[in-house]
């Protein structure tokens, strides 16, 4: 029975490799139609994953999309996204055209596979120059200096991390290298006691050997979706075991979500007569969020069958009309819940909270315990960090709070400067993380619906897609 389904599934495979070159993508970068910025449409057959495989390349190639419109229905893939430079500015810069020409147009996008790497820990594997290392685990101010500490006595070099903290949680993808020889490690019994003892410090005081992991990796695709995937099923995980509350949500000590002063509107309503769940979403706009929206519908197995975005001011409206990839609507109260709850911890775990601080010198082995030593040191928790080396460079970057989740004092970021080197650590201001502000989730909800929702009934009128638009 296995083969058989195998074999079967093979040959839908292959069909659509035929549809796909029959029918190459088209895409299209358009400066004329609208004076404030770039559309970027693009046309292609239709398969799982393809609209977040679009959304993905804009966003690596840090482009703004302030508007898109989205239709997939039946074989055909129809988006038009309206970007913008980091600037705000339309996009004349020839070499970024021709990299969204290439990297979405025929021969690329359409003969990927779909992104779709399992959410389970996966087996210990070393590949290329780096080893990859996953963490999940109860956050707690000094950890992030821990696991350097215990990585630096290993003898391994850190080439690069990102670290997201959300509900009293922290997830990690550490990138490290042998210190001596500068190349993957691939000695089973050095990655076994590396996870060993990474695990040990994840868990802390805890008794709950399931209350934090560490894994060594096979080769990452994209690092933020694997980081999606990660919380996402470590939040699946701790919900099977009672460890949340009835909404769905991790319990902070302080008995709330962080950032729950800006926590986003989403609905779910059934559109039967249509065949389709209803998804509307409100809430501050900030870099990527389109991104991890459907990020998160795709790891949920959701597909986006017509969508509208408009992110131009302070705040970002998204609609999507959705089916299950089993072709069935979120038709229980308890599918909408997670629906619900899955968007919500998607978009809120990407918000950078605390002072932005960031690292620009010399790289050297050991570099990163040292400097998150001195800050635990001197109080500093980090929430959020991105951990890059660019030939013998570090830039990291460090979003920081105090022990306690409250802004750092400046007294404390002068004595931590002062001791790293003012002239290598520097703060700055991040408009990411500027003023929240509260949206109430029943009157959210309802300006939702009156400002998105016949904009996008009119676009798909227009398409001939629904037969009103009223």
């Amino acid at each position: 029975m296995m083969a058989c389904g195998s074999r079967s599934n093979e040959m839908v495979d292959e069909f659509q490799k035929l549809v796909i070159r029959m029918n190459p993508p088209r895409v299209t970068v358009d400066n004329d139609s609208d004076m404030t910025a770039t559309l970027v449409k693009v046309d292609s057959a239709n398969k799982y994953g393809t609209l977040l495989e679009v959304v993905q390349v804009l966003t690596d190639l840090k482009l703004t999309i302030k508007r898109a419109y989205i239709s997939s229905d039946g074989e055909w893939f129809m988006d038009v996204f309206h970007v913008v430079d980091q600037e705000g500015n339309k996009l004349y810069d020839g070499q970024v055209i021709d990299r969204i020409e290439q990297s979405l147009g025929a021969g690329s996008l359409s003969f990927r596979a779909a992104p779709e790497r399992s959410v389970g820990v996966v087996e210990a594997e070393a590949e290329e120059s780096q080893t990859t290392i996953e963490l999940i685990g109860r956050d707690r101010p000094g950890l992030l200096s821990e696991v350097f500490a215990v990585l630096t006595d290993l003898k391994c070099n850190i080439v690069a991390s990102e670290v997201w903290t959300h509900d009293g949680r922290v997830a990690a993808l550490v990138y490290v290298t042998d210190a001596d020889t500068l190349g993957a490690i691939d000695d089973a019994a050095r990655l076994d006691t590396t996870k060993r003892l990474l695990r040990h410090v994840l868990r802390g005081s805890s008794r709950d050997k399931k209350a934090a992991r560490a894994a060594v990796s096979a080769r990452v695709a994209h690092a933020q979706r694997r980081l999606h995937q990660i919380m996402h099923a470590d939040r699946r995980d701790a919900a099977g075991a009672g460890e949340y509350g009835g909404d769905g949500e991790a319990a902070d000590a302080d008995g709330g979500a962080r950032g729950g002063s800006a926590a986003p509107v989403v609905a779910v309503e059934d559109c039967a007569e249509r065949g389709y769940t209803l998804v509307n979403v409100r809430c501050r706009d900030r870099p990527k969020l389109l991104f991890d929206t459907v990020c998160t519908l795709t790891d949920m197995q959701y597909v986006v069958f017509h969508g509208t975005v408009i992110a131009e001011g302070a705040e970002a409206y998204q609609e999507y009309y959705i089916r299950h990839l089993d072709d069935n609507a979120a038709a229980s109260d308890d599918d909408r819940d997670r629906l619900c709850r899955g968007l919500e911890a998607a978009i809120q775990r990407r918000y950078t909270e605390g002072l932005r601080l960031e690292l620009c010198c010399e790289d050297r082995v050991g570099l990163l315990s040292d400097v998150t030593r001195i800050f635990r040191e001197h109080g500093l928790s980090v929430t959020h960090a991105e951990v890059a080396t660019r030939g013998a460079q570090a830039a990291n970057v460090f979003y920081v709070v105090d022990a306690s989740g409250e802004p750092v004092q400046a007294q404390a970021v002068e004595a931590v400067r002062a001791e790293i080197g003012e002239q290598v650590l520097f703060v700055r201001d991040d408009a990411a993380a500027g003023p929240k502000s509260p949206v109430g989730r029943d009157g959210g909800r309802r300006s939702l619906g009156n400002m998105i929702r016949s904009r996008s009934e009119k676009f798909l009128y227009n398409l001939g897609l629904i037969r009103s638009c009223s």
